[in-house]
């Protein structure tokens, strides 16, 4: 019998993006993203087996593993050569806590809306932490103060959305067809994410990315953990 996940939501699928231009590109974002995913790591104390999810263009992993973490790579689009070829949303080829931790950076969004809990679901199953950063919607625009006296950083960020309406969860209408739905839209502002991430995890942290506006990031302990 044929499930209203399968007849009505698509499967997910590789981006449709031109994949030889993409990966030749490396820009500063890609820089950023590998500081903050390393620092945020710090924050887990001793932690070595990382899985990656959605490498990208493979900075971050070979950070990284230059600073001595071991680390598996999975994507759905075999592409990128990674270790592992799959969806985030079963990844039944690990077992439970075979991994210290798991980075979804800028992943999540390009699943329709029906694999997001199972997405997190199996993130929180195969590692004892997680970082998952996802994507911010619409135009940004920042005020900043930095002095290295007491080496302040004072912020200030004001979006502007381009859309409106509710994400359907079925139509990739952002980021050029290829993101399903982003933080801040109807139904996934940060509040919600926070909500539906608390049913698998304990939020450690939820901070915008200064440094690259587009992110908002999530520091996580898989909720299992959580008086261990």
């Amino acid at each position: 019998m044929t499930s209203r996940r399968d007849r009505d939501f698509p499967w997910p699928a590789v981006m449709p993006v031109d994949r030889e231009r993409w990966m030749a590109e490396l820009p500063l974002s890609a820089f950023v993203n590998a500081y903050y995913q390393y620092r945020d790591l710090q924050r887990f104390g001793d932690v070595r087996r990382l899985l990656m999810v959605g490498p990208g263009q493979g900075l971050a992993t070979q950070v990284l593993r230059w600073k001595g973490y071991a680390v598996t790579t999975l994507d759905i689009d075999d592409t990128f050569q990674p270790d592992v070829t799959a969806s985030v949303h079963d990844m039944s080829m690990f077992k439970s806590s075979e991994f210290d931790a798991v980075v979804a950076s800028h992943v999540l969004e390009h699943l329709p809306e029906s694999y997001l809990d199972s997405a997190m679901a199996e993130i929180a199953r195969v590692g004892r932490y997680a970082l998952i950063y996802l994507p911010v919607h619409g135009a940004h625009f920042q005020m900043r103060l930095r002095s290295n006296l007491r080496d302040s950083d004072l912020s200030l960020v004001v979006d502007v959305p381009r859309h409106l309406e509710r994400p359907d969860g079925i139509t990739p209408r952002y980021m050029g067809g290829q993101h399903y739905w982003e933080v801040g839209l109807k139904g996934f502002k940060k509040v919600d994410i926070v909500r539906r991430m608390s049913k698998f995890f304990d939020v450690i942290d939820c901070y915008r990315n200064r440094d690259w506006l587009p992110s908002q990031n999530f520091v996580l302990r898989a909720r299992r953990f959580e008086s261990s």
